[in-house]
């Protein structure tokens, strides 16, 4: 398959064809709807694309932060007192609003994201799938449990979960969509208001799913969605929500858990990865080659669980990697708002600064290109081929840290244990990936991997799809998102517990030791007794 040239789309032909949908007149509603009250300054979105000003949204400043915080939490009284199914009701025609709109919104996602529009897509699907699935699950989750007791017959316990307030939600830049809203539906169903604070350089889908959530019937107010720059507004949304949940950086998350530790408010965080795909000697490679292409390519390699080391087994090494450069060579670049190219742009000059950076610095210390290694300037400002690097060793930037881009090394392994104990030689532990045709063996594998997921014959979409919780270890993170994990983490566990007949406590009758040598009977005979669970 032959790459896309720039006269594939040229920005008038895009243009054009973005009109019908994306106007000037509908960027500026979006803008509106920024809780900014007076806008003094406004920031310009750049669509990668081109290079071009797409449009602008308010630049918010604290006290915009401190009043939707406030407007949230006055929703939010009411809103708590919805029952799950008002709740679901809301969630479920906002699920199907989102895919009626999905032309509109991919549009959105590419324009200030510059990705593909395959990879824009998972984002819509994604949205809608979570909102369908706290519809149906939060009411399990969150409903009173019977808990044991200190002792069968005189106590009852039960366990309650109560929504925390306001739910403060900063996300980046490279899935707008997802990242902006999949968290806040958790937070909603569970009784929350929330106040977002998308990334400055693509606020544009959040605010686009804000205005869809109050079509669907969200209360007015709940939901707030401050634009502007996160060195700003980062402290002012620590002090006004309840708990913070963030994706983004290491480095960032590491001043985010700071902020909220020293209110001593709890947080919740996706971080970074350097994530690792194993090839084991029995993998279908027909199935393995194009799953590392997806997993390199996907959001043009900038998404947090994308791979960007690849093991593979001293036996099929040599055939995996002569495949998988020709696949990568052969991706399709481009930047139209079709589904005809597989990967689109970076987001912007600095991450391709960054990207060139790493592979320049590899291949200047001896890293061997096997595909790709270079910008596309004749395709837009920002793009940069799919990369893959042979000879990649400790000394390089790109063997450690995290490059966030279409690029990765490729290792040759003697054996299973060397792919597992090099795998887990990183300070990350977000993502992995297993190719093997014995799933049985992948799994006992996985088990050795130090990840949060773990895919066996997929790069990474299998886990973030699935009810399990999504997160990382080590320096990846903190907390879960998706599954049970994902919801409760957005409410106050609570026990309540009843004694009856007796205190739990010496009665008159009996002396301390007297108690206390009952109690110890009675205790040993309760290890018999069935526990609630």
């Amino acid at each position: 398959m032959a790459r896309r040239s720039k006269q594939t789309e040229s920005p008038e032909t895009i243009e054009r064809q973005w009109s019908p949908r994306v106007s000037a007149a509908l960027l500026e509603r979006l803008a509106a709807r920024a809780a900014v009250s007076a806008v003094k300054k406004t920031i310009a979105i750049e669509a990668p694309f081109t290079g071009e000003v797409l449009g602008h949204v308010p630049h918010g400043a604290p006290a915009d932060v401190v009043a939707a915080c406030a407007q949230a939490r006055e929703a939010q009284q009411e809103w708590a007192r919805h029952s799950f199914a008002a709740r679901a009701a809301v969630m479920l025609r906002f699920h199907d609003l989102v895919i009626d709109n999905a032309a509109e919104i991919l549009d959105i996602i590419q324009l200030e994201s510059g990705k593909a529009r395959r990879h824009a897509f998972e984002e819509v699907l994604d949205v809608a799938i979570q909102a369908r699935y706290y519809a149906h699950t939060a009411a399990a989750f969150l409903k009173p449990r019977r808990r044991q007791g200190a002792l069968p017959l005189l106590t009852k316990a039960w366990e309650y979960h109560h929504p925390r307030g306001v739910i403060g939600v900063i996300t980046p830049w490279n899935y707008p969509l997802t990242l902006a809203v999949s968290d806040a539906l958790a937070a909603l169903m569970a009784g929350n208001g929330v106040v977002v604070k998308p990334d400055a350089l693509t606020p544009f889908s959040a605010l686009w799913a804000a205005g869809l959530l109050e079509e669907a019937g969200l209360p007015q107010g709940l939901l707030r969605v401050v634009t502007g720059r996160g060195a700003e507004l980062g402290e002012p949304l620590a002090d006004g929500a309840d708990y913070l949940m963030f994706t983004g950086s290491t480095a960032t998350g590491r001043k985010v858990a700071g902020m909220g530790a020293e209110r001593l408010k709890n947080s919740s965080m996706e971080l970074g990865g350097k994530n690792a795909l194993l090839v084991l000697p029995d993998a279908s490679l027909r199935r393995a080659v194009p799953g590392a292409v997806c997993g390199i390519t996907s959001g043009g390699g900038q998404l947090c669980i994308s791979i960007e080391r690849v093991y593979v087994h001293a036996a099929v090494y040599d055939v995996f990697a002569a495949r998988l450069a020709e696949s990568l060579r052969a991706v399709r670049l481009g930047a139209s708002l079709t589904f005809l190219e597989d990967m689109g742009s970076l987001i912007g000059a600095d991450q391709l600064s960054k990207i060139e950076g790493h592979v320049a610095d590899a291949v200047g210390k001896g890293a061997e290109v096997l595909a790709g290694g270079k910008a596309r300037p004749d395709l837009g400002p920002y793009f940069f081929e799919p990369t893959l690097l042979a000879g990649v060793t400790d000394e390089m930037d790109l063997c450690r840290a995290e490059t966030f881009g279409p690029v990765a090394a490729i290792y040759r392994c003697d054996s299973v244990q060397e792919m597992v104990e090099r795998a887990n030689d990183s300070s990350y532990g977000l993502n992995a990936s297993i190719w093997t045709r014995d799933t049985r063996f992948g799994r006992e594998l996985a088990a050795r991997l130090q990840t949060g997921t773990v895919n066996i014959n997929d790069a990474y979409a299998a886990t973030w799809a699935s009810a399990g919780p999504m997160g990382g270890f080590k320096e990846s993170g903190l907390g879960r998102r998706h599954g049970r994990q994902g919801i409760i983490k957005f409410t106050e566990a609570q026990t309540v517990a009843v004694e009856r007949l007796l205190a739990i406590d010496t009665p008159p009758f009996l002396s301390h030791q007297q108690y206390a040598t009952l109690m110890s009977a009675a205790v040993k005979l309760l290890k018999h007794v069935p526990l609630i669970k």
